[in-house]
């Protein structure tokens, strides 16, 4: 297991620099498609160990660890899967810069300082499966946000660099951004209405406080969705609604999953 947390940090980390010499070389560089290549490989490598850490770790405790560390390694461990997805198929290779080294700082913590496995019954696993996938893809809906503010704040003052440049256009940023974000309400919707039915006692569970945060980054997300279809928001505004939503929905586990585990030692 330590060989795989090693292999699985090496990778991230090599495919990380290998942005960086992508982004770096040329357009005359003969070597950038390599580059592009190795960093794709590379992370995809790294996703498969990560993975192959969690599924391990299930296996011998006989259940889903969920806790402050493990649900963030999971968490960025599908950011890492989504980012080499999209650097695939889109000129979108520089998240990685940040994502792999996040996973493997979050994988790394979670193998030092794993919590107590629950075993949940079939209603609360659908219940995780389905916000574990919604909080990826809308963590990377904030990524692309944060892209999308600072090449428009780039282009009006006629700032734009190489890692800019290495990026799609803005409009194509734009649209793929609420691609994202639709799909992400569209998981959160369905956790949210799963965790409402399949919750039993909120105050019992200390998970009123999440289920009101996560209804509020709910409404601050299908709002956006709705002001893009009937009014064509865009641009500065629909970075601040993407990073308002976020912020609620990171505080709504994350937030007070350490309030609970580090601060009041209790388990949600």
């Amino acid at each position: 297991m330590t060989a795989l947390l090693v292999l699985a940090i090496l990778d991230y980390l090599l495919a990380a620099s290998a942005v960086v010499r992508w982004v770096s070389a040329g357009e005359d560089d003969a070597r950038r498609p390599r580059f592009r290549i190795a960093a794709i490989a590379l992370g995809g490598m790294g996703v498969m160990c990560h993975a192959a850490i969690h599924v391990f770790d299930w296996r011998v405790s006989g259940g889903l660890d969920m806790h402050f560390f493990a649900a963030l390694s999971l968490v960025t461990l599908g950011m890492a899967a989504l980012t080499a997805t999209i650097a695939w198929r889109q000129q979108l290779q520089t998240l990685g810069v940040i994502v792999y080294p996040l996973a493997a700082v979050m994988l790394a913590l979670h193998f030092f300082d794993r919590g107590q496995a629950e075993k949940l019954n079939w209603q609360l696993q659908l219940h995780v499966w389905l916000a574990l996938p919604a909080y990826v893809i809308l963590s990377v809906a904030a990524l692309l946000a944060l892209l999308l503010w600072f090449q428009d704040r780039a282009l009006r003052r006629r700032e734009l660099n190489d890692w800019l440049r290495s990026g799609p256009p803005l409009v194509q940023l734009e649209a793929l951004l609420f691609r994202v974000i639709a799909v992400g309400f569209a998981l959160l919707t369905l956790a949210l209405v799963t965790g409402v039915l399949f919750v039993d006692d909120l105050l019992a569970q200390h998970l009123w406080h999440k289920t009101v945060l996560s209804i509020l980054s709910w409404l601050v997300f299908g709002w956006l969705l709705l002001g893009r279809w009937r009014y064509g928001w865009r641009g500065p505004r629909a970075v601040k609604f993407t990073l308002s939503a976020m912020t609620l929905l990171m505080l709504a586990f994350f937030g007070s999953q350490f309030v609970l585990e580090f601060l009041l030692h209790r388990s949600a």
